[in-house]
C-alpha cells in the first residue's frame, strides 16, 4: 500500500502542529510563496479539507484507504466520527507505535512489513490489520535481537495509554479494549471529516 514520502516538516507547518513527530523547522508559517503573508479566512468546507487531511498524514492512510475505513465505520454502531478514529486507533501500526516498539508510525509501519511483529503468536506483515480486543501483539522471537528494537524497547515508554496493557517478560502488549475518544489524544475534529463526507 502507498504511503507519504514527501517532505515532513513541510506538512507540519502546514497544520501548525506535531503531525509527523518533532521535526526540525526554522521556519514558523505555513509553506508556499504566501506562506508569510497574512491568510484569508478559511472556508467551512477549507476547515472541513484540513481536518480529513490532518487525519490522514496522522495516521499514515491515503485517500482510498480512508475513505473506505469511513464507510465501514458509517455502517457501524456508535457516533460516526468517533467509530473511524476507533478504527484507525485499531490499526496494527499503530497499536505498534502506541505500544512504544517504535518512535513513529511510520517506523512502526516499517517493523510490520519486514515481519517483525506477531499478533497471537503468528507473524503479521500487514500494517492495516485491524487488532481486536484481547488479542496480544509482540515482537518475532528472532526479531528481538534487532538493534531498533531493542533500542526501543529501552528508551520509548509502553504504558501511557488505558487501552494497552505492556508485558515486559514477554515484551508484548494487549489490547484491552476498544479506546474512547477522550482517551484518543491527536488533535482532530472528526465531526468536520463526518460534515464533509455527508456532503
Amino acid at each position: 500500500m502507498a504511503r507519504y514520502t514527501g517532505p515532513k516538516a513541510r506538512i507540519n507547518r502546514k497544520f501548525g502542529e506535531q503531525i509527523f513527530g518533532n521535526v526540525k523547522t526554522k521556519k514558523n508559517y505555513p509553506p508556499g510563496q504566501h506562506g508569510n503573508n497574512r491568510r484569508r479566512k478559511t472556508s467551512e468546507y477549507g476547515i472541513q479539507l484540513r481536518e480529513k487531511q490532518k487525519a490522514k498524514y496522522t495516521y499514515g492512510v491515503l485517500e482510498r484507504q480512508f475513505r473506505n475505513l469511513y464507510e465501514r465505520a458509517s455502517r457501524m454502531p456508535g457516533v460516526r466520527g468517533e467509530v473511524l478514529l476507533q478504527l484507525l486507533e485499531q490499526r496494527l501500526d499503530n497499536i505498534v507505535f502506541r505500544l512504544g516498539l517504535a518512535p513513529t508510525r511510520a517506523a512502526a509501519r516499517q517493523l510490520v512489513n519486514h515481519r517483525h511483529i506477531v499478533v497471537d503468536g503468528r507473524v503479521m506483515d500487514i500494517p492495516s490489520y485491524s487488532v481486536q480486543p484481547g488479542q496480544v501483539v509482540g515482537i518475532r522471537e528472532r526479531s528481538k535481537s534487532v538493534e531498533v528494537i531493542t533500542n526501543a524497547v529501552q528508551t520509548l515508554s509502553h504504558n501511557q495509554y488505558p487501552w494497552l496493557s505492556w508485558d515486559d517478560a514477554s515484551l508484548s502488549g494487549t489490547l484491552l479494549h476498544i479506546p474512547e475518544r477522550a482517551d484518543i489524544p491527536e488533535n482532530i475534529t472528526e465531526q468536520a471529516i463526518v460534515e464533509l463526507y455527508s456532503k
